[in-house]
C-alpha cells in the first residue's frame, strides 16, 4: 500500500565554502540537534520525452536513509508537494505508475538520472523539545542513467554534475512563517534560493538532457500547475505560428499558465478559445491523480472540466474544427457520466438527509433514516472500483491521447485568426438564442413531465451559454463576466428544479420499498410534497428572472 506525506519545504544552494549560520534563536527555535549523516542513492524514472519532469513530477527509487523505497512527488502549490511512497521493488510499482498515467499515457517509464547524495541532517526544536523543522545539507552528484537520452553508452561513466543544496522542511503542523525567518538567516549568510524546483530538474538541465524545455526549472503556479509555458506543446505551438503565420497558435503557446488581460489588443479568437480549452484539458490531466487518490471534491472538479471543454467545442465551432472535436466531445460526455455516478448519489443522499433532518419526530412514522442509508449504500457499493476501472481502461487512455494530441496540434479553423471580440461575442449570442428558445418553450409547456423535461433542456442551454461567456471574458471583459453571472442565476434556478425532479423520483422509489417491507411510506410522501412545492416555486420564479436576464441591453453590451 502507498502512503502519502505532505512535504512543505524551501530549497537553497550554496558554494562549498559557505558556512551555514547557527539557527538557534530564530523564532521559536531553541536548539539545533545533529541527526546524523546519510548516503542516498536514487534512480529517477520518466518517459523518454520527460513527460513527468515537464509537469514538475518526480518518480524515484531510492536506497539508503530512513525512508528507502519508491517516492512519487506531486506538486500541490509553490514549495508544497505530496510525496506518495511505496516499498522497494525492482520496477516502478503499479500504485504509483497509475498516478502518472494521465501524463505518461502508455509510454514506458525508464531511468533518466541517477543521484548520489551525502546528506547531513539537523533538527530544529523549540524549548519543549518539539521538532519544528529539519535542515538537510546535501552534497549531490548527478549523472544520466545508463540508456537515458544524452547518456551515451554508459551514462554512469560520465563526470556528471555536482552541487551543494540545502533543504528546510517543516515538521508536524509547523508554521510557514518559520521557513521565512530561516530563509532570511540563510540569505544573510550567503545562501541562495535554489535555481531549480527539484534535484531532478537541475540534474536534467546540467547533464544536457532537456528537450523542448521539458527539463527547465519548474515554477509552480498557485494551483501547482506550470507557470512558464514551456514543454512540447508550447514549442510546437510556437513553431506552428512561425510556419503558418497563425497568431492564435502563437497566443496559445504564450497563454499557458498566464491570464490574458481582458480586452487585450491584438488577441485573436484562437488565442482566447485555446486558452480556455487548454485550461480545461490541463485540469482533466492534473485532476486524474487526485481522483485516483480519492481527494475531496476531485471527482466533481474533473467532471466540471470535462463539461466545460465539451461545451467549448460545441460553442466555438468557427474556431475549432468539429470534425476533430466532435469525437473527443463524445468521449468527454462518456467520462462525465462515469464520474457522475458516485457524485450524483452523494449529492442526492445529502439532499434527502438534510430534508429528513427537518422532519419532526412525530412525523417519522417508519425507520426512514435506515431505509435511506440502505438505498444509498447499495448504490455506493462498487462505484469506487468501477471508476478506477474506467480510469485504467483502454477507452480512457484513448481519450487522454486525444487530449494530448489536441494540445500538440489544435484543430484551428480560418476564423481563429480573426479579432477575438467579434468571433467570441457571436458564439455567446448564438448560445443565448438557443437558451431563449428553450426557456420560452418551457414556459409555454403544460405542467407535468413535459414541462420538467423542457426546463431540464433549458438548464443545459443556460450552462452552455454561461461557459461560453466565461471563455469569452478575456476578449469582452466585464460585460462577459456580468453576462455569465446572470446566466448562472438561470442555471441555478433550473438546477434546483431538476434536483427536485430527481429527488421526487427517488422518494417515490423509497416509499415503494418501505411499503413492500411493511414500514409505511408516509414520511417519504411528506418529503415528496415538499419537493413538489419547491419545484412549483422555482417555476413561478422563472418568468420574472428571465425577463431581467433577457433584457436587450445585456446582449448589446457584448457586441464589439
Amino acid at each position: 500500500m502507498a502512503d502519502t506525506v505532505r512535504e512543505i519545504e524551501r530549497k537553497y544552494e550554496a558554494d562549498n565554502d559557505t558556512q551555514l549560520p547557527d539557527l538557534a534563536g530564530i523564532g521559536p527555535v531553541a536548539a539545533v540537534a545533529e541527526a546524523g549523516t546519510e548516503d542516498l542513492d536514487a534512480l529517477y524514472y520518466d518517459t523518454t520525452g520527460l513527460s513527468l519532469a515537464a509537469d514538475g513530477i518526480t518518480l524515484r527509487r531510492r536506497t539508503g536513509g530512513r525512508d528507502a523505497g519508491w517516492h512519487l512527488k506531486l506538486p500541490v502549490a509553490p514549495g508544497v508537494r505530496d510525496e506518495v511512497r511505496a516499498p522497494l521493488s525492482d520496477v516502478p510499482p503499479p500504485e504509483l505508475t497509475a498516478l502518472v498515467r494521465s501524463r505518461a499515457l502508455d509510454q514506458e517509464l525508464v531511468p533518466v538520472v541517477r543521484l548520489r547524495t551525502r546528506r547531513t541532517v539537523r533538527v530544529l526544536r523549540d524549548a519543549a523539545g518539539t521538532p519544528l523543522a529539519e535542515v538537510a545539507e546535501d552534497a549531490v552528484h548527478a549523472w544520466p542513467a545508463a540508456g537515458a537520452v544524452g547518456a551515451g553508452e554508459s551514462g554512469a561513466g560520465r563526470a556528471g554534475a555536482r552541487w551543494r543544496e540545502i533543504e528546510v522542511e517543516l515538521l508536524g503542523e509547523g508554521d510557514t512563517g518559520l521557513l521565512d525567518e530561516i530563509g532570511r538567516a540563510l540569505a544573510a549568510a550567503g545562501v541562495r534560493p535554489a535555481s531549480a524546483a527539484s534535484k531532478l530538474a537541475r540534474a536534467l538541465a546540467e547533464t544536457g538532457q532537456g528537450r523542448g524545455g521539458a527539463a527547465a526549472p519548474h515554477t509552480a503556479g498557485p494551483d501547482g500547475r506550470r507557470a512558464d509555458g514551456s514543454g512540447k506543446a508550447a514549442a510546437k505551438a510556437k513553431s506552428r505560428a512561425k510556419s503558418k503565420g497563425k497568431a492564435a497558435a502563437k497566443g496559445a503557446a504564450k497563454g499557458k499558465g498566464k491570464a490574458a488581460g481582458a480586452g487585450k489588443k491584438g488577441q485573436t479568437a484562437g488565442d482566447v478559445v485555446l486558452r480556455y480549452a487548454y485550461e480545461q484539458v490541463r485540469a482533466i490531466i492534473e485532476l486524474e491523480p487526485a481522483v485516483r487518490r480519492d481527494l475531496p471534491d476531485s471527482v466533481h472538479q474533473m467532471r466540471v472540466a470535462t463539461r466545460r471543454l465539451r461545451s467549448a467545442f460545441r460553442s466555438y465551432t468557427k474556431v475549432l474544427d468539429r470534425a476533430v472535436t466532435r469525437p473527443i466531445g463524445v468521449e468527454l460526455k462518456w467520462l462525465a457520466a462515469e464520474l457522475g455516478v458516485e457524485r450524483d448519489r452523494e449529492v442526492l443522499t445529502g439532499r434527502l438527509q438534510e430534508a429528513l433532518a427537518g422532519v419532526p419526530g412525530t412525523l417519522r412514522l417508519s425507520p426512514v433514516d435506515a431505509r435511506l442509508r440502505i438505498w444509498s449504500e447499495r448504490r455506493r457499493a462498487g462505484a469506487r472500483d468501477q471508476l478506477l476501472a474506467v480510469l485504467d481502461g483502454p477507452r480512457h487512455l484513448s481519450l487522454l491521447k486525444s487530449l494530448h494530441a489536441f494540445l500538440e496540434e489544435p484543430p484551428l479553423r480560418k476564423a481563429a485568426g480573426r479579432p477575438a471580440p467579434e468571433v467570441v461575442a457571436g458564439a455567446v449570442l448564438k448560445d443565448y438564442r438557443r437558451l431563449a428558445r428553450r426557456t420560452e418553450a418551457a414556459l409555454a409547456a403544460p405542467a407535468g413531465r413535459e414541462r420538467d423535461e423542457a426546463l431540464h433542456g433549458a438548464r443545459k442551454a443556460a450552462k452552455r451559454t454561461r461557459y461560453a461567456a466565461e471563455a469569452a471574458r478575456p476578449a469582452l471583459g466585464r460585460p462577459a463576466k456580468k453576462f455569465a453571472k446572470r446566466t448562472k442565476r438561470v442555471q441555478q434556478l433550473l438546477g434546483d428544479h431538476q434536483d427536485s425532479v430527481v429527488a421526487r423520483a427517488t422518494l417515490r422509489e423509497l416509499a415503494t420499498q418501505a411499503q413492500r417491507a411493511g414500514e409505511g411510506g408516509f414520511t417519504f410522501g411528506l418529503l415528496y410534497g415538499r419537493e413538489e412545492a419547491l419545484a412549483a416555486d422555482r417555476e413561478r420564479a422563472l418568468p420574472d428572472l428571465w425577463r431581467k436576464v433577457s433584457r436587450r441591453k445585456h446582449r448589446a453590451a457584448l457586441r464589439p
